[in-house]
């Protein structure tokens, strides 16, 4: 049929369109139907909701709909059913313990992009890769297909570096360090990340307190050739878009499938034309990878992918068994991170870290012998090169590059827990910390978040400050309180843990 566009001030997050009960009836098109939409050389697909707000004869097209493309009012477009797309059929062939061939990888990471697949649909393939996993083949062609359905990067300046933290460490705001160090010793490091998946804050939410982060490649391509580095949100790009639609359905079920991760990590490394990549693999109770021979294994895979794509892929095992720092949330960490930079020095933890990384990639771009790359990183950080090379960062960046860390606001709802009795810290939960942070509104308040004010090992006296956490409204904070009542977030213990007596 062919009706007029209305457009509607409405964002529905699901591409919908609306259409008129009578029209609906006549088409024989029923609630969450799926139609293409023809209008000159351009298809978009959307999913049908049944609704009075149009009239007979038109068609209403949501916000987000308008993203895919920029229909006008009163244009005449041509409504089609679409019916199921074969794509479908692969994803119950993979929620069925399949193998899938690289045609139907493609096939479904086009439907993905092209969303042709509803939401329902698109959580059915992410749990398939939850409970059934991919082999490295179904890896490769995932990575490749997400990377090629996007747009891809050239950059002028070689060797291209690039770091990536597959997370779940609470306050790892450690490429905001590693970024400037690498780039104030010459090499080229166009660093993309995502927002926070299951965590407090993403580098891009902590980025974006000190500057914008969302660009076209074209403006990332003139920041890069000019500065050497950016630090940037790869969803504001058309890198790699499925993964972007695929780690909603992540975040609403909290599952991060491995094959998936691999993907999504390799793909943004591939569509930015990164030739050396370094990861991060936090390791400990509590993060998404708790033994050290799960992280080799996890290690040999991204190295083994890197192969397949053409790239040099190394890997660092770190210890995440606690946070990093002493802040967990945008504005906090980016308060910590600036800190450090400004000073040269700060938390053990971050700078070592920080150093640690940003050596490795020094010595794999070759400007530091083997050995001394952690020692030549250091040496960046305290003299001050570092940190202006974040100043231009943040200037290129539409930021303000003489911020201060006190200049960047934190929420002003606190509540301080204390410690019940003396004794030594012996764990800090990460999963509880980062369960605190985001109930207090974090990453999308960046004011909110935790202070911490203790690490493992140390000791604390009864009435000692342990953490305090930041909200920015009374009804967060007040959520956070009884989360971190209901959970153990810091254990306090004596030197003797058990006694047991004779039996």
């Amino acid at each position: 049929m062919k009706v007029k566009v209305r457009i509607l001030d409405v964002y529905s997050g699901r591409y919908s369109v609306f259409i008129n009960e009578k029209e609906a009836m006549k088409a024989k098109l029923h609630p969450d139907d799926l139609v293409k939409l023809e209008a000159g050389k351009k298809t978009v697909y959307g999913s049908v909701v049944i609704s009075s707000l149009v009239k007979e004869g038109e068609i209403g097209i949501s916000r987000d709909v308008l993203q895919l493309h920029s229909f006008s009012e009163g244009e005449v477009v041509t409504v089609i059913p679409s019916g199921t797309p074969e794509s479908v059929r692969y994803i119950k062939k993979k929620m069925n313990g399949g193998k899938l061939r690289k045609v139907e990888i493609e096939t479904i990471i086009k439907d993905i992009v092209d969303r042709k697949l509803r939401d329902i649909e698109i959580s059915s393939f992410v749990t398939s890769l939850e409970i059934n996993g991919l082999d490295m083949d179904e890896i490769a062609a995932l990575t490749i297909a997400m990377a090629e359905t996007g747009d891809m990067l050239d950059i002028d300046r070689k060797p291209i570096m690039d770091v990536h933290s597959i997370g779940g460490v609470p306050g790892n705001k450690t490429n905001i360090l590693v970024v400037p160090i690498v780039a104030a010793a010459g090499l080229t490091i166009p660093k993309t990340s995502s927002r926070a998946i299951t965590s407090a804050a993403g580098t891009a939410d902590v980025v974006e307190v000190f500057a914008d982060v969302s660009f076209s490649l074209d403006e990332i391509k003139r920041i890069v050739e000019k500065i050497g580095a950016c630090m940037v949100w790869g969803g504001a790009l058309n890198l790699a878009p499925a993964d972007d639609i695929t780690i909603k359905s992540e975040r609403a079920l909290s599952i991060d499938p491995t094959g998936l991760m691999l993907a999504s990590i390799m793909s943004k490394k591939y569509a930015m034309g990164s030739q050396y990549v370094l990861i991060d693999i936090p390791t400990g109770k509590g993060v998404k990878v708790e033994s050290v021979d799960q992280a080799r294994a996890l290690a040999r895979d991204f190295i083994e992918l890197g192969k397949r794509l053409g790239q040099y892929v190394e890997v660092a095992i770190t210890y995440g068994g606690q946070p990093i720092g002493h802040t967990v949330g945008p504005a906090l960490e980016a308060r910590e991170a600036l800190q450090a930079l400004m000073a040269g020095t700060g938390p053990g933890s971050l700078i070592e870290k920080a150093t640690g990384l940003a050596g490795v990639l020094l010595e794999m771009g070759g400007v530091a012998p083997a050995g001394m790359g952690k020692k030549m990183a250091r040496e960046i950080l305290e003299s001050g090169k570092a940190y202006q090379k974040m100043r231009e960062i943040i200037e290129e960046q539409g930021g303000n590059p003489d911020i201060k860390p006190e200049d960047i606001p934190v929420g002003d709802k606190t509540y301080t827990f204390t410690a019940p009795t003396s004794g030594y810290i012996t764990a800090i939960d990460n999963k509880a910390i980062t369960g605190i942070a985001r109930a207090a509104g974090a990453p999308e308040d960046k004011g909110a978040g935790i202070e911490l004010y203790v690490k493992v090992g140390e000791k604390v006296k009864e009435g000692d400050p342990l953490f305090t956490i930041h909200a920015e409204s009374e009804a967060r904070l007040d959520q956070a309180i009884v989360f971190a009542r209901r959970t153990e977030p810091i254990r306090i213990e004596g030197m003797v843990l058990q006694r047991i007596g004779n039996i």
